[in-house]
Order: structure tokens, then sequence, then C-alpha cells
């Protein structure tokens, strides 16, 4: 990867990062395209690993959060959610991509 293909693509995991309840995380659903899988998988892996994900590591936004950062968009691309999303701290990332089993989680 080039150095600019590098700066762009740090730049776009930057604009993926919320700060929320105090933390700077990233949305299941940014950590899913991120990985090369669907978001599901990663709401599966947290559910089946809950002792890896404890609330310091990754957390459910209350629907006032989502509102919140839906808000904060002019254009809502955020698709058809049915839950609130999860959130995930830099721990938690790290952690998720230790039960995924994609090769760019690896």
């Amino acid at each position: 990867m080039s150095e600019y293909e590098m700066e762009k693509f740090e730049a776009s995991i930057r604009e993926k990062i919320y700060s929320i309840r105090g933390f700077q995380v990233m949305l299941d659903r940014d950590l899913a395209e991120l990985y090369g899988v669907e978001t599901r998988r990663v709401n599966e892996q947290v559910k089946r690993n809950k002792g890896r994900f404890p609330v310091s590591f990754c957390f459910m936004l209350t629907i006032d959060e989502f509102e919140n950062l839906m808000s904060q968009f002019a254009i809502s691309s955020w698709g058809g959610y049915r839950k609130t999303p999860y959130a995930f701290t830099e721990h938690g990332v790290v952690m998720l991509s230790s039960v995924l089993r994609s090769d760019r989680a690896v």
C-alpha cells in the first residue's frame, strides 16, 4: 500500500470514530465493513463471547444516543437498523478481531 493509500485509509477510519459516553468508539456496522463481514456476524460473535466484551469494551447505544448520532449527519445513510447498534471501544475493536474469522480481522 502506498503512503497516499495508507493516509486515505486512516482518514476513512478516523471518520468512523465517535465520542460516546466519554469513549472513542466505532459502531458495529463500520467494523463489519472494515473486517469484511456482515454486521449480524459481528453481533453474533459479541453474543457468543459475552465474557470477552465487558461494558468498557462494547455497549449498545440507547435510542437517544443513536438518534443524536444520526442527527449529526445531513443525509442519513444508516439504513434499516431494527435495534440500536453496538459501540466498540479500542479494546473492544481488538477483542472483536480475535473472535472473528475473516482474513481481514486476522
